[in-house]
């Protein structure tokens, strides 16, 4: 372009702003508004605390993050109007003064010294962008701002600057461009930082700093040395800024949680930002694990995480599978909601019915043997037996035997009722009915359904609904819990001191691992007092993968998983009234050993067996804070737990009958003080059962 040419520019330029007040202004703004509206950005999914998670491209590729003002450092803010247009709060869109001295300078130095553009014509050229740089596009650009001025607040117009700013490749506005180069938000940067980020929007690809290192730093020198930035960044900030490496990398803009995003992008394609319940250090964590174990696990497998608040119901971490871009392993898939046979991980369950309906207690000692139920013969993992074991070995080492044996006591229907407490429904082959096989995984459930369980375990016995990790989902299940708290107190207690796999740490939690038939699913469900952790490990493809095991792949990722979390270990639930370990020796007779007899019932004398008071036993000393009551106030209820009999049931305590009565075999009772108590049961037969309780 030619000296007299860009010349004529400059003073048509101003003569243009100066009588734009005198051609109808308001007419031509309402008939030929600005395109605010038109340039979409990319959408989010954040965290529980706003923490950015993953961010999808626009639809033409670019990673646009909406940014406003309190987005950013406000010392960037400061150096970027020092540098681009010091009087951006005085002028109305277009600086005279700036023109004027452009038109100067070009004139005496025959060449461009300074722009004129102001934050808000650089805004309408990002909006509107247009192709060369002629005089119609200048005053159309002049025109814009000018109506955008009329239009937005200062703090309105930087924030399209900050959202739409160029940074060079596909990275546009200063979240993106923060991201990529400091692996951060704007919200805290450096001099250093702030001047790069100011420097590179001028010609963001001749600038850009993981193409050409020495021209960005160049770029952000002259921003430093510019006056009015030393003078907005203070004596001596510029020496030091300048000492500073410009990043030569870019780097990848966060993308955790892909499987979430995509179902929250689905579920509503506009209602960016998506709020989950996630939290960015927990799913970086889990995520971490992952990759690390799928280093380790053979070629096709994939692995599924989700760790969730038991007492919100709020997912925390959720992993959907192994590399959601690996399609060797089907990574699109979401094996979270993909249903597979549980293995073991049932058995808690049935063990807990066993413990709440007083058929058994943890010193309780159940066979081990080969065993014939109407067909049906379970063999355990290992092909062998252990012969009499207590339950809570049963269950510690997972012996399917004795647990086929307590869920044949307590009715596989009763326990899917149970279930329907939590709101999962575990799927049944076709055209079948609940059976014995449910407890060594004959159902299909998802990673999903297995930690909203859980959460009962981990809950007092209270099952919450987990949802799907977005906002809105989880929540209190009503009704009535899914087992009794010392039941589920009985259930911790066994599997808390389940050993670690080796060379995990004990941490404090109770965790229980299973393995499907044919080795295709293995599974480690793990929980402390405030947070359950599921693990899955198979092929999505549901193939055999010979020596996949609960105990030997699924388990070290859940230790993992929990360590590297960053969440601190939450004590177990103290016992609840009632909650002892009794020694085999203490035991009532009925308890001290359980058997079956071939047509299912409890092995005893006669055709009926009577009732008997297994808790509290005789003789036994509860306390209930009687010592330390205050006159007045109210002792804790005791847990009142019967064997046998046919209901329903009366009981009475010191000879006065209990207001309801039962048809169930627990029950409980609030002494009215301290002291020796005697606690009857009549069944519907007449027959009673007593014994002598001292209340402390």
């Amino acid at each position: 372009m030619r000296l007299g040419r860009k010349i004529a520019i400059g003073v048509v330029t101003g003569v243009a702003i100066a009588g734009a007040g005198l051609i109808g202004l308001d007419a031509a703004d309402k008939a030929f508004p600005p395109p605010l509206d038109k340039m979409r950005v990319s959408a989010e999914v954040l965290d529980a605390d706003g923490q950015l998670l993953r961010a999808f491209a626009t639809p033409e590729g670019r990673w646009r993050l909406k940014t406003d003002v309190g987005d950013v450092d406000p010392q960037f803010l400061r150096m970027l109007v020092a540098y681009e247009d010091r009087r951006f709060y005085e002028h109305g869109g277009v600086d005279p003064r700036a023109i004027g001295r452009a038109a100067f300078q070009l004139a005496a130095n025959g060449r461009i010294v300074s722009g004129a553009s102001t934050l808000s014509m650089q805004v309408a050229r990002l909006i509107e962008p247009r192709q060369g740089r002629s005089l119609s596009a200048k005053l159309l650009q002049v025109a814009r701002a000018l109506q955008i001025e009329r239009r937005l607040s200062k703090d309105e117009i930087l924030d399209l600057y900050l959202t739409h700013a160029p940074y060079g490749g596909n990275l546009e506005g200063v979240r993106a461009a923060s991201l990529a180069y400091f692996g951060k938000e704007p919200k805290r940067l450096t001099v250093a930082q702030a001047a790069l980020l100011v420097a590179l929007p001028q010609l963001p690809e001749k600038r850009r700093p993981d193409r050409n290192l020495e021209a960005a730093e160049a770029a952000r020198k002259r921003v430093l040395e510019r006056v009015a930035v030393v003078d907005a960044i203070g004596e001596g900030e510029a020496e030091r800024a300048e000492a500073t490496l410009v990043p030569a990398k870019r780097m990848q803009l966060p993308a955790l949680a892909a499987h979430v995003g995509e179902a929250a992008l689905r579920k509503a394609p506009d209602a960016s930002p998506y709020r989950t319940t996630l939290k960015k250090r927990v799913q970086e964590g889990l995520e971490t694990v992952a990759k690390a174990a799928t280093l380790k696990l053979g070629p096709k497998l994939s692995l599924a995480m989700v760790m969730a608040d038991a007492q919100t119901g709020d997912i925390v971490g959720e992993v959907g599978s192994a590399d959601y871009f690996d399609a060797s392993r089907s990574g699109w898939i979401d094996m979270t909601r993909v249903p597979r046979s549980p293995g073991s991980t049932l058995k808690p369950f049935i063990y807990g019915l066993a413990f709440e309906e007083g058929l058994v207690s943890q010193e309780t000692i159940i066979e081990d043997r080969p065993a014939d139920f109407f067909g049906y013969r379970p063999r355990n993992f290992d092909m062998s037996y252990q012969g009499d074991v207590t339950v809570r070995d049963a269950l510690q080492l997972s012996l399917n035997v004795p647990a086929v044996k307590l869920l044949d006591a307590v009715n596989p229907a009763k326990l899917l009722i149970r279930f329907r407490r939590a709101e999962v429904r575990p799927l049944l082959p076709v055209n079948e009915t609940p059976g014995l096989a449910i407890g060594l995984g004959g159902v299909g459930l998802t990673l999903k359904d297995l930690v909203q369980l859980y959460t009962a375990l981990a809950n007092r016995g209270q099952a919450v609904r987990i949802g799907d990790g977005i906002l809105g989902q989880p929540g209190e299940i009503e009704g009535e819990a899914l087992l009794e708290p010392v039941a589920v107190w009985n259930v911790a207690d066994i599997l808390s001191g389940v050993i670690p796999p080796a060379g995990a740490p004990q941490r404090g939690i109770a965790y229980k691992t299973g393995t499907s038939y044919g080795y295709r699913d293995a599974w480690s469900v793990g929980y402390d007092g405030r947070y359950v952790l599921g693990v899955w490990v198979g092929r999505p493809d549901n193939g055999a993968s010979p020596g996949l095991t609960g105990y030997g792949t699924a388990a070290p990722i859940l230790f993992e998983g929990f360590a590297k979390s960053g969440l601190a270990t939450t004590p177990l639930p103290r016992p609840p009234s009632g909650a002892v370990r009794i020694a085999q020796a203490q035991l009532p007779i009925s308890q001290r050993r359980f058997a079956v007899n071939p047509s299912g019932l409890l092995a005893t004398s006669g055709r009926e067996p009577a009732p008997q008071i297994v808790y509290p036993p005789e003789g036994a000393h509860v306390d209930l804070g009687a010592k330390g009551l205050v006159k007045g106030g109210d002792l804790s209820p005791l847990m009142l737990r019967l064997q046998g009999g046919r209901a329903p049931f009366r009981w009475l305590a010191n000879g006065k009958p209990l207001p309801d009565i039962s048809r169930r075999r627990t029950n409980q009772w609030t002494p009215d003080g301290g002291g020796y108590s005697k606690l009857t049961v009549i069944d519907a037969m007449g027959r009673a059962a007593s014994v002598g309780v001292f209340i402390d």
